[in-house]
């Protein structure tokens, strides 16, 4: 069992790096599952290993593979950067450059580009965007941005169509279940009204909610509130609803008769409105 890891996909492989052990240890193990012959392996490593940690994030370019912050209990929390190059499989250590960040952990972090969006942290609870450009190795010197999100941590977040979008988390006060999007080109936030049923607060705490693409729709699945209620529902909101999806959800909100429809369209229906537990 390990908790507090991170996983990225680089085709053909799902990559599970850091995390706590079952024995309260700090993982550096690299494990490869294969998505296509359904494999766990442990791919021979080789350069110079990232501590083990928890609360990090990783993310991708390419064939790279980065690790940014998180923290244990022997060096605490950490601002380093790390980068796995899969097709050496070689671990180097990036200097970085530009101003040096607070050390983070439970934040998020993204690539748009070939820049990678920092947001958030336990703890300090930052909501402002750091960016690191990985061509330059610079963190970067930033504008300000208003209106901001609340700082949090435990949140999820994503890119599409070159923008970040953050959904949920929490702070020393509240937990959310707000959407925001953020702008690289303006550097500016905007929170995303969505229509639909928005999920309930939820959080990352100690039941992990997973948020990610799939073509235009985010799917968003499990977290928990209150630090010990899980959820096992599943959401997904539509960023490019065809006609097809809106027709759909207007029969729900209105109460449509179904019964003329056909049989693939009240399936869906269904699906959309019945409870799966």
């Amino acid at each position: 069992m390990n908790t507090s890891r991170t996983a990225v996909l680089i085709d053909p492989f799902i990559y599970i790096w850091g995390g706590i052990t079952d024995t309260c240890n700090y993982s550096t193990v690299l494990y490869a599952f294969d998505v296509d012959d359904h494999r766990m392996l442990t791919p021979k490593v080789s350069g110079t290993l990232p501590q083990g940690r928890w609360g990090h994030s990783a993310c991708v370019i390419g064939k790279v593979m980065f690790i940014y912050g998180g923290g244990n209990h022997l060096t605490g929390f950490t601002d380093d950067i790390y980068k796995l190059d899969t097709t050496t499989m070689v671990w180097s250590v990036i200097n970085t450059r530009g101003t040096p960040l607070p050390a983070s952990v439970c934040h998020s972090a993204t690539i748009i580009g070939t820049k990678m969006f920092v947001f958030g942290s336990w703890y300090w609870y930052h909501n402002t965007i750091r960016v690191f450009d990985t061509e330059t190795n610079q963190w970067m010197n930033t504008p300000s941005a208003q209106p901001l999100p609340e700082g949090r941590c435990d949140h999820s977040a994503i890119s599409y169509n070159g923008e970040l979008y953050i959904f949920g988390g929490r702070n020393k006060n509240h937990e959310f279940n707000d959407l925001w999007k953020f702008s690289p080109a303006t550097f500016t936030w905007k929170k995303a009204e969505s229509k639909g049923n928005v999920p309930c607060l939820r959080t990352t705490w100690s039941h992990m909610v997973f948020c990610c693409m799939v073509g235009d729709r985010i799917i968003l699945f499990g977290g928990c509130r209150s630090y010990n209620s899980a959820n096992d529902d599943l959401y997904v909101l539509d960023l490019s609803p065809s006609l097809k999806t809106l027709c759909k959800l207007a029969v729900i909100q209105y109460g449509l008769d179904q019964s003329e429809l056909p049989h693939n369209i009240r399936w869906e229906l269904a699906a959309m409105t019945t409870n799966s537990q």
